[in-house]
């Protein structure tokens, strides 16, 4: 760990670090976005009188590349917390890939799990500070929110290849079959909205449904809350506090069927749904298109597909009240609702994720005007 420390502390002393990043910036001269974007209306609010002249194309160059930097500078204790993340993954492979002792290995496998928790703080500060939303708060500048996406990527697909990697000299399982399998990890939360989204990555293509393979694999989870609006449910509250003071059986009796009402549209308002971006191999058929063509020129058989759906629970019934059901129900059934399609390219999960929330929010806007 020490060797570690000393390594990392190294690296960040040396200052081409910030002035390789800005190279890349000069070298690109930046995209669409973060050349338009007004930063200086974020930053520092100016008040342009009408006798006051155009800046140059030079000024404006200078301005801009000085922003990038003024970001950039905010970003770094952000990519240094990263860097060493990653470094800790690549000591955890290399330990492994050179190590004779079996035992050691194993030693280092069972860390493995607690070094992913200790991952968790760190996807969830990106995807939130990148992603949440409401009314009262001002959004993140375009290049900053790519670049904390671009963070939590960079470390999603490197603890992906670790636990891959690990899989493949059989230390971990992947395999959900195995109860003590470390299928998927944890990869941030975030809010927009009322909507409150947990996201999970898969290491491998998992079987959507464990008991069965048929040919649907799930890469993605996302834990979708919605939250309800409690304004009526405070307005209830005080109702039953008229009522208790009143001190009649009366109340008392109505205050109790209050409660259960309560709890009831608490469940409701409050529940959680359960979305996965999948996978799919459909064999190829005779037709036209330019997919169908592609892959038969390529000599494949299947073509495989993207999506994003919605776990929709068939046993036992989500409605029914028969609790017998549930108790003797060893696991639950379901089946998976498509919602939108990707295409071929799998997305990356900034990406997918992104795609889920325009969904959703899409779905709230038509619901909300009807």
């Amino acid at each position: 760990m020490a060797s570690s420390v000393e390594r990392l502390g190294r690296a960040m002393a040396q200052p081409q670090c910030l002035s390789v990043s800005l190279e890349r910036i000069q070298s690109t001269q930046c995209t669409e976005q973060t050349r338009h974007m007004s930063v200086k209306a974020i930053f520092w609010p100016v008040v342009v009188e009408d006798s006051a002249a155009a800046p140059s194309a030079a000024e404006e160059a200078r301005c801009t590349l000085s922003h990038l930097e003024i970001m950039e500078e905010k970003l770094h204790p952000i990519e240094e917390q990263l860097q060493y993340l990653l470094s800790k993954a690549d000591e955890f492979q290399t330990r492994l890939m050179c190590s004779q002792d079996r035992l050691q290995c194993e030693g280092l496998a069972c860390v493995v799990p607690t070094f992913l928790h200790t991952c968790q703080p760190y996807f969830t500060y990106l995807e939130s500070t990148a992603r949440n939303s409401s009314p009262e708060r001002t959004p993140l500048p375009l290049y900053i929110r790519a670049r904390l996406l671009e963070f939590s990527q960079q470390l999603c697909s490197r603890l992906e290849q670790l636990l891959i990697t690990y899989a493949s000299f059989g230390y971990l399982s992947l395999s959900e079959e195995n109860p003590l399998c470390i299928s998927h990890f944890y990869i941030g939360q975030c809010q927009v909205d009322n909507l409150r989204l947990s996201i999970f990555r898969y290491c491998l293509p998992a079987p959507f449904l464990t008991s069965s393979d048929r040919g649907l694999y799930k890469r993605m989870r996302w834990n979708v809350e919605r939250e309800g609006d409690t304004e009526e449910g405070g307005g209830r509250q005080e109702e039953k506090k008229n009522r208790r003071m009143e001190g009649t059986l009366e109340a008392d009796s109505k205050e109790r069927e209050g409660k259960y009402e309560g709890r009831l549209e608490g469940e409701q308002n409050n529940h959680t749904e359960y979305y996965f971006l999948c996978c799919g191999d459909f064999p190829v058929l005779d037709g036209e298109g330019e997919a169908v063509r592609e892959t038969r020129a390529e000599g494949r058989a299947v073509l495989r597909m993207w999506s994003i759906g919605q776990w929709v629970q068939t046993y036992p019934d989500p409605d029914t009240e028969d609790i017998y059901e549930w108790v003797l129900c060893t696991v639950p059934q379901g089946q998976y609702k498509k919602i939108v399609s990707l295409g071929e390219e799998e997305p990356s999960s900034c990406t997918a994720t992104d795609c889920l929330l325009g969904v959703l929010l899409s779905q709230a806007g038509l619901s909300s005007k009807a």
